[in-house]
Order: structure tokens, then sequence, then C-alpha cells
């Protein structure tokens, strides 16, 4: 987005809600296209909700693309986190896939090496040629090295990257369990890298729970604000490099804030009170 308002292009947001798990609504995306889009970019498994798009959501909105003839770009930097209960999308099974669908896809995450940037882009040979054009002017290239290195890890690291993803789900699940003793803490989504934890402190900004929950807690996360707008009741909680023991007390370090109530004149939302 950074790159596109220095070049003077419009970012149209799509609206997203907690009770739809932040996952994008193909009809609402439909509603704002105009004579002026020409792409739209999806990121699943999402950064910062963790969201992972089911395939049929995925599907809706290639077809939507395909049908409005603009392009569907699909940030995929965290696939090999993906669980494996949820079935892969199905985009390069499509006949003409190539007329509408761009994939990113991210090495670095996959093989823990993000200081090398590594990255692949999967489009038909029209796009790669003009792609290739804007990479000519570029001034960053990953190191030669680390590209060598490649290829012996795809074929030689598949056991690895499974034992990773087992890590990875136990951590989920950790976290997802050390949170329900955290009083009026929701998490609204989970995945991957991330969980999206709504906090309890009506009118609050995300930033100064943030701070607060730094200060007193000793837990760092990300405000929701960090990503836009109707973002302030959120923070993104990475515990992707994170080990299980050190989750298991994450839940009692959230609750000590709800119990210290740091905000004068909050409204503080429990699990008791929605309860009663």
């Amino acid at each position: 987005k950074m790159t596109l308002d220095m070049l003077g292009i419009e970012a149209r947001p799509l609206p997203l809600s907690h009770e739809a798990g932040f996952v994008p609504d193909p009809v609402a995306a439909a509603d704002l296209i105009d004579e002026k889009v020409r792409a739209i970019v999806l990121v699943t498994p999402n950064n910062p909700t963790g969201a992972m798009y089911p395939a049929g959501v995925v599907g809706a909105f290639q077809k939507l693309c395909a049908d409005r003839g603009i392009w569907l770009v699909v940030d995929e930097t965290y696939r090999d986190f993906i669980s494996k209960d949820m079935p892969p999308h199905r985009l390069f099974t499509s006949e003409n896939w190539q007329e509408t669908v761009i994939s990113l896809y991210s090495f670095s995450k996959a093989y823990a090496i993000p200081g090398h940037r590594l990255g692949a882009i999967v489009a038909g040979e029209a796009v790669i040629s003009q792609v290739g054009k804007i990479l000519d002017c570029v001034q960053i290239c990953p190191a030669r090295a680390a590209q060598m290195a490649l290829p012996w890890a795809i074929e030689n690291l598949r056991q690895w990257r499974s034992g990773a993803l087992e890590t990875i789900q136990q951590r989920i699940g950790a976290f997802a369990e050390t949170m329900r003793c955290a009083d009026g803490w929701e998490i609204d989504q989970i995945g991957a890298y991330f969980a999206y934890v709504r906090h309890p402190f009506e009118g609050v900004a995300s930033t100064q729970v943030a701070e607060a929950l730094a200060r007193q807690c000793g837990v760092l996360a990300l405000p929701g604000g960090y990503f836009g707008p109707g973002q302030e009741r959120h923070l993104r909680v990475a515990f992707a490099n994170v080990g299980v023991e050190a989750i298991a007390d994450l839940g009692q370090r959230f609750d000590a804030l709800t119990a210290a109530a740091p905000f004068a004149g909050a409204d503080v939302w429990r699990k008791k009170n929605e309860q009663a």
C-alpha cells in the first residue's frame, strides 16, 4: 500500500469483521469494483489476523476477477503453515488461470531465513516478462548463495518443514488454551504465525493497550490500529517463535491487565458479564 500511495494509486480497502472471522466476502468486494479497479489482493494466511481463507472463498474471488477482467493477486507468504485439515485452494487447476491469477510466495518464511528475502512469483508468461522489467531496475537483489541453496532445500527439507508445521500447530493450540483464563480477551482469529485478539477496554486505543501490556505484563503485541482503520479493539500477537512453555502463562498476563484496569474511565467488558 505504501508503494501504491507513492505512485498515486488508490488502495481501496475491503471491510472485514470479527463476526465473520476476518474472512473477506466476494459479494462485498464486487460492490467496490468500478472501471478504475485493476486487481484484488488477498493475503492468506493473513497478516495480521492469522485468518486462513477457505478454498471456496478463494475460488469465488477467482471467478469474480475473471468475470470482471481484473487480476487476483494472492499473497501466500505463510502457505506452508496452513493446517493439514484445511484443503488448499485450487486456483491453478483452472484452464485459464494465467489470465487472472498472480501468486506470491516466500521461501524466507518456509525455510526460516527471513533475512535473505527470497520469494517467488507464479503467473503467466506475459506477467512475468513485465515483472522482470521492474526487477531489472530495483537496486536490491537476493544474495546468490541463498538462491543456490534453495534447490537442495526444496528436495531435502520436506521432513523439517513438516515438523515445523506440527510445532506451529502445537503453539496455536497452546495459545488458544492459555487465553481461556484471560478475562474479557477474545481470540477472533488465529493461524500460521498470528492471533488477532480483541481487548476488553472499550474506547481505549490499541496503542495504549499494547503499551500497557508491554510495560505492566511483559508481553509485546502490535496494535491493531497499525493495520488500518476500525482495528482499535484488536492486537496482533505473534507466537511462531515462542515455545509452548513460554506461551502457557500468557493468559494469566493478559488477565492481570484486565484486573489492573489501568485506563481511567474505560468500560471493561468481561466474559462473566456477558454470561450474566
